[in-house]
């Protein structure tokens, strides 16, 4: 999900083939070092496919363009659900924040009964299409705020690389919180960013991920795999709502 304010000015609205057409431009297809079993569209240089999507948009600002690129939160949680199929098999998943639709793609290919990703960006319901046919697979794809919403009736959340910046991370982890209450698994992939809540997280698996240094200021990261406990007194009355693409 692409982090920006809803106060944000509005942008030039693209069709879905623009959209599809201008990831496919200025990215390629190439399977990850890490997952070498799944392939996805990605941008070998950061600055030109943002520029590209600021022309798009006829914006003058756009957020960087999380779903060019595989972050290590969501690479570690692709490894693990390959090694860890049991987490969401026949389960109903949610890509929180999916840019690429790497979560989504993984569960899914983990034996998952169906995914959607969610992401405000335009561009990222793009890149999600072409990820998921690329891989095989069939994602959903909700393009509104669901943090503005109750938690959604999913079985697994994932939340791949959310916390790297504090009202983003101030946003999504309460409203993880409340979804654990309500039953859901949530698993959130982390590479050590500073605002990583440092409570209710329990350590599943660690991995050294290869990155670039067009995200990082390191070739290679540790991203860690954890599972969000609700707290005893958290919850509400009711189940949560359910989910429409």
């Amino acid at each position: 999900m692409t982090r920006r304010s809803a106060a944000d000015p509005a942008r030039r609205p693209l069709p879905l083939s623009r959209r599809r057409a201008l990831v496919a431009r200025h990215t390629r297809l190439q399977p990850l070092r890490d997952v070498p079993t799944v392939r996805l569209h990605l941008a070998d240089e950061l600055d030109p496919v943002w520029r590209a999507t600021a022309e798009a948009l006829g914006a003058a600002e756009v957020p960087i363009p999380f779903w060019a690129f595989a972050w290590a939160g969501g690479i570690a949680i692709a490894r693990y659900l390959g090694e860890h199929p049991e987490e969401v098999a026949d389960s109903s998943v949610l890509d929180l924040a999916t840019g690429s639709g790497l979560c989504a793609i993984a569960a899914l290919r983990a034996g998952a009964a169906s995914a959607i990703g969610a992401d405000v960006d335009p561009l990222a319901e793009a890149a999600v299409g072409l990820n998921a046919r690329a891989n095989g697979v069939r994602i959903g794809f909700v393009g509104r705020d669901l943090l503005d919403e109750e938690p959604p009736a999913a079985d697994v959340i994932l939340a791949g690389d959310t916390a790297y910046e504090g009202p983003f991370a101030e946003r999504v982890f309460p409203w993880l919180v409340q979804a654990a209450a309500h039953g859901a698994r949530v698993l959130v992939g982390d590479p050590g960013r500073r605002y990583l809540p440092a409570s209710n997280l329990t350590e599943l698996a660690s991995y050294e991920i290869h990155t670039t240094t067009q995200l990082e200021d390191r070739v290679i990261v540790t991203a860690r795999v954890f599972t969000l406990r609700a707290p005893t007194s958290a919850g509400r009355p009711g189940g949560p709502p359910g989910l429409r693409p």
